[in-house]
Formats: C-alpha cells, structure tokens, sequence
C-alpha cells in the first residue's frame, strides 16, 4: 500500500508545464570567482548563510555516514539514483534471438569513450538467475540501438518502463516510429533526434557481497550515428535547445534542460601569470 496520494491527484496540484521556457545561456554562478578561494558564497543559494557549502565550517554541516554493508538495498538505491543526478536515459531497442522487439528506458547510462565511440549502460536484475529482457537480448545477439530522449516524446518513452512480460514488445504500446537500421536489427526510433547504432563491444556481471548476480554493466560500440540536420552544425556539435534533452533524476523524477552556463578550462601555462595563482603557488 502506497503512502503517497494518486499521481494524478498531485500532478493536478502542480503548474502546467511551460512550453514557453526555452534553451538560454546565462552568466556563471559567480563570474568574480577567484582561483583559490573555494565555494562562491553566493548568499542567495539555498544553504549558503547556514554554511552548509563550506568546507572550512564543519560544525554547521551534519554528515551521516552510510556504510553498503549495513543498509537495505532498497534504500541505497533511492539514496544513489537521487544524489547522482542529472542522468542521461539509455533508451534502448533490442530484439531477442526469435527475432522479438522490445523497447526500454534504463538511467544507468552514458558515453564512455569516442575513440573508438562507447556507450555504458548497466542493468539490475530481478534475481541471481534472470537477467533484464533488454541485457538478455544484447548478450544473445550482440546488438542495440541507444535512442535519446527528448521532450516531444518523453510520456511515450516513459510508457516503455511498463513491467510487460518478457516477449511482449512496448513498441506498440508506446505509439513510436519503429525505423529500419541500417547495420543492426533492433529498429531505431523515428522520433528521435540523436541515435547510435551499437554493437557489443564487452559485458561484465556484477555480483554483490554474497556471490550473487546482481546486474551488468555492458559497453556497446557506435558504428553509425543518426542524428537530425537541424540539430548538429558542420563541426558535429548538438545544439543542445534543439535537442530538448530529457535526463533522469531520483524516483520518478525527470529533468528539464533549459538553462546553462559556460566556463572555460583554465589553462595553467597563463593562469600561473595571474599574482593571486603565483601567491597560491608560491605556498605549496
């Protein structure tokens, strides 16, 4: 029995999603930062007063330590997947060894190298002796598609996170576009935007403190991107508003990506000029 009120009931408690907010760059956080100087401090950002971003003030910042060893399961996962945020979402299609669809959204995902280009993405599964649907598929045919997920499709992407039986395709169930591949089987989605054709490339079982089986991490390499023209430039960069990306936060929780702002990689070779870097420096 469930201690929360319907969703429903709360989401028509909530604002109506605002279409009207759009991609924008703004200023940092703090353009004055200084090198060595730690937090920003900026007083308008929840906890700063009390000194809960400073480091130095340990007495106004409470920790509890949380030892694996010693703590539900359940708890430690609403613990990782609410702390480790934002997410990107493996959106992936697969097909069984009889040749079955089957269409997925899994939070534990990413890029992990583009030389050659990897995507990551690890399950859990339902006991020591089944694997999820989607790891099954990938080991038997060494084959997926990663689909990312943007906001003109998010509620049907999110649909695909049913617990159908294993054999029963989401596809449908969702309303997307299933397009043919060209060099794997699973189809692509024709809704989105950016998609990578994979293969197998390595996989690794997990097993926890007892021996057991408890997930996969899996590593697929790229042999062909799709990506939509009006989204990538010449030099192969995304836009980022265009894409509308869609990343996973804890529970049921999705993020928005509307806002950002960029800093540059400080360089050491003109930073070391800087007289505040050269006092810092000076000191070690």
């Amino acid at each position: 029995m469930s201690h929360h009120p319907p969703f429903q009931q709360v989401e028509a408690s909530r604002p109506d999603f605002d279409a009207d907010e759009q991609w924008r760059v703004t200023k940092t956080v703090s353009p004055d930062w200084t090198p060595g100087t730690g937090a920003n401090g900026r007083q308008d950002l929840p906890g700063v007063k009390e000194g809960l971003w400073d480091g130095k003030k340990q007495e106004a910042a409470k920790f509890r330590e949380v030892d694996p060893a010693k703590e539900n399961k359940g708890g430690l996962y609403k613990m990782m997947i609410s702390a480790v945020t934002p997410r990107p979402i493996g959106f992936l299609s697969t097909v069984d060894a009889q040749g079955r669809t089957n269409l997925a959204p899994f939070s534990y995902f990413n890029i992990a190298c583009h030389d050659p280009p990897i995507v990551m993405v690890a399950f859990t599964h339902p006991n020591g002796q089944e694997l999820k649907g989607t790891c099954e598929n990938i080991l038997e045919t060494k084959e997926f598609v990663a689909n990312m997920i943007s906001e003109p499709f998010v509620e049907a992407a999110n649909f695909t996170s049913i617990d159908a039986p294993k054999g029963v395709s989401e596809w449908p169930l969702s309303g997307l576009t299933p397009v043919p591949s060209k060099l794997v089987k699973p189809a692509r989605v024709g809704e989105s935007a950016f998609v990578m054709e994979c293969v197998l490339e390595h996989h690794y079982h997990l097993h926890n403190d007892a021996g057991v089986r408890t997930g996969t991490v899996v590593l697929g390499r790229v042999k062909l991107f799709h990506v939509r023209d009006d989204i990538i430039d010449d030099t192969l960069l995304v836009d980022t508003g265009k894409l509308q990306p869609v990343s996973r936060l804890g529970g049921i929780t999705y993020g928005r990506t509307t806002r950002a702002y960029e800093m540059p990689r400080p360089v050491f070779d003109k930073e070391k000029e800087k007289e505040e870097v050269k006092a810092i420096l000076a000191k070690v």
